[in-house]
C-alpha cells in the first residue's frame, strides 16, 4: 500500500494531473476522419507519442492513461511506449473496462464490462509497465435516470475492478461519471453525482479497497449542456465542493476531474475556482481527454512538418491546464498566449 500511496500521490503531484489518451480504436477513427487523417495503428501511436514527448509535457502531466493498443507499441525510436513514457516523466496507465454495454432490464441506461478476465489482463500490464488503471462507468441523467440498479451495478463493478487493481500493484482510477448530456439543472446533477459516489464508496469500503491508494475521477457538478440556466464558475465550484465534501473521505489523496465534453478553457475555469477554495482534504487535479488534446490534433492533422506547431499548442493547454490546478489562473493568459 505504501508504493500505490506512493504513486497517487505522484498522480495529483503539485500543478500536474493526467492525460487520457486512451480512446478506442474506433473513437480515435472517427475524431481523425473529420480531419481527414489517416487512422492506422501507426498514426494514432505517433499522435498519442507526439503530445506525450512534447518538450517539457512531463512538467504538467504526471501519468498518460493509454488504450491497450498504444501500451503494447514503441515509439517512434524503437523504445517500448512504457519506457518512453518513464523517461519524460509521465507514469504510464492503462484502461482496462471494455466499454459500456445496454443495462440488463433497463436498456436505456448502460453497464460498464470488462470484469472477465481483469486478474489476468492487470498482471500482464503491470509486467508491461502500466502503475495505474482506469474504468469508467457511464452515469445518464434523465426521466427516472439512474435508476438505483444503474448506480449499484456500476458501483460493484467499480469496487470489483479496484480491488483487482490494487491486487495487481496497480492504482486504480475510480471513475464514475455523471453525464452532462441534458437539459437538467444543477440541482439534479448534484442530486445524481451524491447518490453515485455515495454508492461506490459503500462498495469500495465493502470490497476492501484502500482509499489511501486511489485516485477518484468524477464529473464537476454542473448543469446539462443544454439547459437554459448555465452556472457561472464560482457556483460550479461551490455546488462541486460541497458534493464531494459530503460524499468523499479525505483518505483519499486525490481527485482528478474529467472534463466531460467541456472546452479547454472551460474546464480550466471551473478547475481554477475549485482550487482557489482554502482547507481541501484532497489534491485537487485533473485528468482530461479533449479538454487537453484539443487544439493540438487540429494543427497537427496528421502532417509531420506540423509536429512542432501541434506540440506548442499542446504545450499551451498542458500549462493553462496546470494554473488551473493551482488556482492561478485567469481567462485573459489565453489571450496573452496568443
Amino acid at each position: 500500500m505504501t508504493d500505490l500511496n506512493k504513486i497517487a500521490r505522484a498522480m495529483v503531484a503539485p500543478g500536474k494531473g493526467v492525460l487520457a489518451i486512451d480512446e478506442t480504436a474506433p473513437t480515435a477513427t472517427k475524431r481523425f476522419d473529420k480531419l481527414g487523417i489517416e487512422s492506422t495503428p501507426e498514426s494514432r501511436r505517433d499522435y498519442r507519442m507526439m503530445l506525450c514527448l512534447t518538450p517539457g509535457a512531463g512538467d504538467y502531466v504526471s501519468g498518460a492513461i493509454l488504450y491497450d493498443e498504444t501500451i503494447r507499441q514503441q515509439a517512434p525510436d524503437g523504445r517500448p511506449v512504457p519506457e518512453a513514457l518513464n523517461a519524460a516523466g509521465i507514469i504510464p496507465g492503462i484502461k482496462v473496462d471494455t466499454g459500456a454495454k445496454p443495462l440488463a432490464a433497463s436498456p436505456d441506461e448502460t453497464i460498464t464490462e470488462g470484469l472477465d478476465g481483469l486478474r489476468d489482463r492487470l498482471k500482464e500490464y503491470y509486467e508491461i509497465g502500466a502503475r495505474f488503471a482506469k474504468w469508467r462507468a457511464v452515469i445518464k441523467i434523465g426521466p427516472h435516470m439512474p435508476s438505483r440498479l444503474c448506480i449499484e451495478t456500476n458501483a460493484h463493478a467499480l469496487g470489483r475492478y479496484a480491488a483487482l487493481a490494487q491486487e495487481a500493484g496497480i492504482v486504480p482510477i475510480v471513475e464514475p461519471e455523471v453525464l452532462m448530456d441534458g437539459d437538467h439543472d444543477i440541482d439534479r446533477c448534484q442530486q445524481a453525482t451524491e447518490a453515485v459516489l455515495r454508492a461506490v464508496f459503500q462498495e469500495l469500503a465493502s470490497q476492501n479497497v484502500q482509499l489511501e491508494g486511489m485516485i477518484l475521477k468524477p464529473n464537476m457538478t454542473v448543469p446539462g449542456m443544454t439547459c437554459p440556466e448555465q452556472a457561472t464558475p464560482g457556483i460550479v465550484a461551490a455546488r462541486t465542493l460541497e458534493t464531494l465534501r459530503r460524499c468523499v473521505p479525505a483518505a483519499v489523496p486525490g481527485i482528478a476531474f474529467l472534463s466531460g465534453g467541456m472546452t479547454g478553457e472551460e474546464a480550466c475555469r471551473n478547475l481554477n475556482e475549485i482550487n482557489k477554495q482554502p482547507n481541501l482534504p484532497w489534491e485537487v487535479s485533473y485528468s482530461f481527454g479533449r479538454a487537453l488534446q484539443f487544439p493540438a490534433m487540429e494543427v497537427w492533422a496528421g502532417k509531420e512538418s506540423n509536429i512542432a506547431a501541434a506540440q506548442a499548442a499542446f504545450a499551451h493547454r498542458a500549462r493553462m491546464t496546470s494554473l488551473a490546478r493551482q488556482g492561478k489562473y485567469a481567462p485573459e493568459m489565453e489571450r496573452e498566449a496568443a
